[in-house]
């Protein structure tokens, strides 16, 4: 199962090298406000995306001046190009239930599940949903003139997406219920500060900056980076011996593995080690060569 590129509902996908998928929300007379199908879209095109070797960063971000601004209040239907119509749900409590599971928090949940790591590149509004996902992925890199917040309580509704666990992980509960009770909306600068994106830059420099860091994390070992990555999310609902013993299942793989060879290797050598040999139809370093443990401390 591979990613191709093109038009999906909502939103377009392009794979720039070594492995950087950009998926770009292209509604921007909404504001790249979200529709169900959207989502669908967004779901599926995740599925295939954990399943591509050839995948290794994903980046999002919106076309116009917003990223995503929520969902599509005036209009919440919209054309998949991958599933059939499926009524999205709210016509009644149980419709309400059953789509927020099976769509819109089936969503967040497929970005923070995918193995790979995720950039939100925030170019404007991100708003509610639009908000959340970018709360999902592992980096955030907003523009100066970038806007995000939940503010649902504008409209009498819930974070109901998850974004009210997502901001309490990033935020702690104090600061967390300050931000969606009092309704916040801040410019980039201001979310910095806060902890909530990782890095703020000039308008024009928005997708340099995201490309640069994709490419950086695109070069690394593969899989120990997507093991360390599902690591750092347990940990923060794993006790100490859980979180332990966790971590040393996972390195019971990767210290075998050909990109700890290499690592240990290029160390020796006093050379960059190239990981990935597996992806990049390389030859792997030997097994009989070094392996971390044996390394000279010295």
């Amino acid at each position: 199962m591979s990613v191709k590129e093109g038009e999906y509902c909502g939103f377009q996908t392009l794979i720039e090298e070594p492995g950087v998928l950009i998926v770009t929300f292209n509604r921007p007379e909404s504001l790249n406000a979200s529709t169900a199908p959207m989502k669908r879209d967004l779901v599926e095109v995740l599925i295939q995306t954990q399943m591509d070797d050839a995948i290794r960063v994903v980046i999002f971000t919106g076309e116009g001046s917003a990223f995503w601004a929520g969902d599509d209040l005036k209009g919440y239907g919209g054309e998949s190009t991958q599933v059939p119509q499926i009524h999205h749900g709210h016509h009644n409590p149980s419709g309400t239930y059953n789509g927020l599971r099976a769509i819109s928090q089936a969503l967040n949940t497929a970005v923070r599940n995918l193995d790979k790591l995720s950039i939100a590149a925030i170019n404007g509004f991100a708003i509610q949903t639009g908000f959340s996902l970018a709360l999902a992925c592992d980096f955030r890199i907003a523009s100066q003139s970038a806007k995000m917040g939940s503010a649902t309580l504008r409209f009498g509704l819930l974070p109901d997406e998850g974004g009210q666990w997502l901001l309490v992980q990033h935020l702690g509960v104090a600061k967390a219920m300050d931000f969606m009770m009092r309704k916040r909306i801040v410019d980039g600068e201001t979310a910095h500060e806060l902890g909530l994106v990782h890095e703020v830059v000039p308008d024009d420099r928005l997708m340099d900056a995201a490309l640069e860091l994709a490419r950086e994390l695109a070069g690394g070992p593969q899989v120990a980076m997507r093991m360390l990555k599902r690591s750092i999310h347990l940990a923060a609902e794993l006790t100490w011996g859980q979180s332990l013993d966790e971590i040393a299942a996972k390195t019971a793989v990767t210290d075998h593995l050909p990109d700890a060879r290499e690592g240990a290797t290029a160390f020796i050598e006093k050379r960059e080690a190239q990981f990935n040999g597996w992806l990049e139809g390389r030859t792997d370093p030997p097994m009989d060569g070094p392996a971390p443990w044996e390394l000279d401390s010295e």
